[in-house]
């Protein structure tokens, strides 16, 4: 798994446990182990113009997920079982610790284990899963679930 991290936020983040994450993300989904992915974070600023430019909407988020190639889960479309996806550039998933931390605060856990959530959240939506309907974000936040769980017996065996 090729995962290359940069952070522009100017806030200190633990990009080796952020990357340890997407791999094992990457790794539950079945994508090719020769696939690619950028985590990106960024200030307040800039996550806002990003917002503006892509999603139309003011002010800064928490993460974006831009998608390069048509990559699934375990093959071509998602719930097809016919193998390893091949390798293939994912996409981008921009975070920014920022807002991450304001929400963390507000949930009552840690900044890292909000940027774990985000990019968890990110990665699937660079894997084509989306939250606009009940079933979908159902099926989306489940398995955004499931995936932190087993991160965390991951981490925990460490």
């Amino acid at each position: 798994m090729s995962i290359e991290l940069n952070n522009e936020s100017g806030v200190e983040v633990d990009e080796e446990s952020l990357g340890a994450l997407a791999a094992h993300v990457l790794g539950e989904m079945g994508i090719n182990p020769l696939a690619e992915l950028s985590i990106v974070m960024v200030d307040e600023d800039t996550m806002a113009e990003l917002h503006e430019k892509w999603m139309g909407e003011p002010g800064p988020t928490d993460v974006l997920a831009f998608p390069m190639d048509e990559l699934r889960p375990g093959g071509g479309a998602r719930g097809e079982a016919d193998g390893a996806a091949d390798p293939a550039l994912l996409g981008d998933v921009v975070l920014c610790p920022h807002v991450a931390a304001r929400q963390a605060a507000e949930a009552g856990h840690g900044t890292a284990d909000e940027l774990e959530l985000l990019c968890t959240h990110g990665i699937l939506h660079l894997l084509g899963y989306d939250h606009a309907e009940p079933e979908e974000h159902k099926e989306m936040f489940g398995l955004q679930a499931r995936l932190l769980e087993s991160w965390q017996e991951v981490r925990n065996s460490r």
